[in-house]
Formats: C-alpha cells, sequence, structure tokens
C-alpha cells in the first residue's frame, strides 16, 4: 500500500498545485562583509503546496552561472521582492540537479503576515525577483559515507524545514544501499505537511517516512506530538557507532534531538545540521 493511502488523504488535494530564519554567526558575518550581488529572474511558478506554504521556481535560463553554483543539498540564497525593503532567505528546495539541467530553483516558502515571503507568495508567473549568490556548505554527506559503514541514517525536519531534507533525498545519498533510513517529518496536521505526492518516490528510493503531527485531526492513527517524541518512542538504533543523522527545523527540535542521539551513543561529528 502507498504511503499516501496510508495517510488517508484526500487525494484530491494532491493536485492542489520560510525557510527557518535562523542563520549561523558565520553566514552573517559573509554577509556583512561582502557586497551583495544580485541576479534578477522570473518566476516560472507559484502555487499552493500546503496550508500557508507555496511551490514556488525561479527561471534561471537566463543565469547559467548562478544555476551552476548551486552545488549541495541544504544551500540557501537570500531573495528580494520588488517594492519591499527586506530580502528573505530561503533553502533551495530543489536538488542540484534540476538547477544544472533544467535552469531552476524551486522553493518551498512558508507565507507568514506581513512578511516579505508572503509578498513573493502573492506574485504570479512571470513576475520578476532578484536573488543573492549561492550561500552555505549544505549538508556534508561524506560524513555519514561509506554507506556501508553507515547503514542508518536518522532524518528530521519540521515545517518548512522540510525544504532542504527534499533536496538531499533527491540528490541522492545511496539510501538503497543503508539497511535503515528514516525521515520523521513534523507538522501541525495532514494540511499543512508538504511533499505528500512526493512521499512514495522517497521511499521508494529507500527512505522510510514517519509523519508526525502535531495536532492530528480524528481518525489520524500515526504518530503525533514532536519528532523527538515519536523517536523517543521508536529508538531501535541497532549500532550508534553506525548511525548517522541529518537535522532541519525549529531550534529547540535540534537541539534535543541532538542530545537524544548523543546520550544513545552517536558521535556529534555524525549529526549534520541546517540552521
Amino acid at each position: 500500500m502507498s504511503i499516501v493511502r496510508r495517510l488517508n488523504f484526500p487525494l484530491h488535494l494532491l493536485h492542489r498545485n520560510h525557510y527557518n530564519r535562523h542563520v549561523t554567526s558565520s553566514a552573517a558575518a559573509s554577509i556583512h562583509h561582502e557586497p551583495a550581488v544580485w541576479t534578477t529572474a522570473p518566476l516560472s511558478n507559484v502555487e499552493p503546496a500546503a496550508e500557508s506554504l507555496f511551490h514556488v521556481t525561479v527561471d534561471l535560463s537566463d543565469s547559467p552561472d548562478l544555476a551552476a553554483s548551486h552545488t549541495r543539498a541544504g544551500q540557501y540564497l537570500r531573495l528580494r521582492v520588488p517594492d519591499v525593503t527586506w530580502p528573505t532567505f530561503l533553502a533551495i528546495a530543489s536538488p542540484p540537479k534540476i538547477a544544472h539541467t533544467g535552469g531552476a530553483f524551486e522553493f518551498l516558502v512558508k507565507s507568514v503576515a506581513g512578511s516579505t515571503a508572503e509578498a513573493l507568495c502573492r506574485l504570479r508567473r512571470g513576475d520578476v525577483v532578484e536573488l543573492s549568490r549561492v550561500m552555505g556548505d549544505g549538508f556534508d554527506i561524506g560524513r555519514i559515507d561509506p554507506p556501508e559503514k553507515f547503514n542508518t541514517v536518522l532524518i528530521f525536519a519540521t515545517g518548512s524545514g522540510i525544504s532542504p531534507i527534499r533536496s538531499l533525498i533527491e540528490s541522492g545519498f545511496a539510501a538503497r544501499k543503508r539497511s535503515d533510513v528514516r525521515l520523521y517529518y513534523g507538522a501541525t496536521n495532514l494540511r499543512r505537511m508538504a511533499y505528500l505526492d512526493r512521499f512514495n518516490e522517497w521511499e521508494s528510493s529507500g527512505v522510510k517516512i514517519v509523519p508526525v503531527l502535531y495536532q492530528p485531526d480524528d481518525g489520524w492513527t500515526g504518530e503525533h506530538g514532536y519528532v523527538q517524541d515519536a523517536f523517543t518512542r521508536a529508538k531501535q538504533i541497532s549500532n550508534p557507532s553506525s548511525t548517522g543523522a541529518v537535522l532541519c527545523g525549529q531550534r529547540q527540535m535540534t537541539e534535543e534531538i541532538t542530545s537524544i542521539l548523543v546520550a544513545d551513543g552517536v558521535s556529534g561529528e555524525k549529526i549534520l545540521k541546517n540552521l
């Protein structure tokens, strides 16, 4: 049975077509000291992804150098909207291959009232935005390679933090060669959970998806509460020395999960974070 059917989610909603605002101090320092270089590009798609979340695609066919600079899942950039003072930080949701072969960046944007992100989500195809250079080192998957040595990879994401995780999964990290790859994905409810239509594809690539709902609707029989609660109930780490983790979402979640994993014997060097 497909995971979409297991979620008991109305299929017609699957066809409706902020990033974490914390920036590392090193990234902030880089932004402060380096002059901003902006690239103008049109939007090729703006459509709903879930409640308060939007798919946004920027056409980079005229900006091949910027497209080619996206080299690793977990990288991000700043985006400016006309007539809005402040830029917004966005993780690139698409894998690098889409930038290289399709000439586009795809984003998952949380529309927050009064924010630049909200202004972005109100734009339409053909409207023009400005993009900064691509920033950040992204997820250093080399720290949990080769797959035969790190056969357990635990992935945790909440809300729009699933954005760089999508890039990671679709970039590929030899999930099929690992015996236990789990994604704990938290959202308020199914209406606020993006990428439901990609779950079957992700599972076929070797990633077991564990949706965790904080305020589920009646009839939900899956995991509930916070992702750290769901993981604590499951645990099932057979060998901490061969376990790696990838975390992206609210700071409290990443700190609590890190503490749990380290207490269980997982090396902090093998816990990859995107804050």
